[in-house]
């Protein structure tokens, strides 16, 4: 069926004004790879990006790589391949893996303040969204929701992502601080993690 412009752009033009939240930025994404030796390799010598850091096969099947080219802690991670190797060696996919599990993983948005997760949180249930995930994540630290698309998409809202500096310091996981609803991510805070809200009766 042929888009109907038109309608496409009456649709971006009745965005309802009075949202609780604004998406400041595009702030990551994560990439399922068939060889994540080889995706490393390639992030870090031919973009230039940098490892904040890895999680192992006991954490992430398939392990997971974290990586930044500005002050964030990470704008691209990677998460290997978790298929064994004989079953995908007979899976016809891209070197040997099934392609639908190559590409992406989910992509997150940046919000301004601890508030507009909590707002966002509401307005997604309000409107039937069903959430994935809520509080906080390890590396990294950010303080988030997640939920997927009409189609399937994984997304992600999230505030407060560690800041790398020029001296290349990156928090150690000692200090991260799991959580799994957003008062806990609240009231269990990551050193150095100011989780005031300004309006506390947006907890539950």
């Amino acid at each position: 069926m042929p888009i109907d412009v038109e309608r496409i752009q009456s649709i971006g033009a009745s965005i309802p004004k009075h949202l609780p939240f604004k998406v400041q930025k595009l702030g990551h994404i994560v990439l399922n790879v068939s060889d994540i030796e080889r995706a490393v390799r390639f992030y870090t010598h031919v973009l230039g990006f940098k490892i904040s850091d890895v999680y192992p096969d006991s954490m992430v099947p398939g392990g997971m790589v974290f990586m930044r080219f500005n002050t964030d802690h990470h704008g691209v991670a990677l998460v290997g391949d978790s298929t064994p190797k004989d079953i995908a060696a007979d899976s016809g996919g891209i070197h040997g893996r099934p392609a639908k599990n190559v590409g992406l993983n989910h992509c997150a948005f940046e919000m301004a303040s601890l508030d507009e997760v909590f707002r966002a949180r509401d307005h997604l249930k309000k409107n039937g969204v069903e959430l994935m995930f809520e509080g906080r994540r390890r590396a990294g630290c950010q303080i988030a929701v997640e939920f997927n698309d009409p189609d399937g998409n994984h997304l992600e809202l999230y505030w407060n992502l560690d800041q790398v500096g020029t001296s290349g310091y990156v928090r150690p996981s000692t200090e991260w601080r799991q959580a799994l609803t957003l008062e806990s991510a609240v009231d269990h805070p990551a050193p150095g993690q100011d989780t005031t809200l300004a309006d506390p009766s947006l907890r539950r």
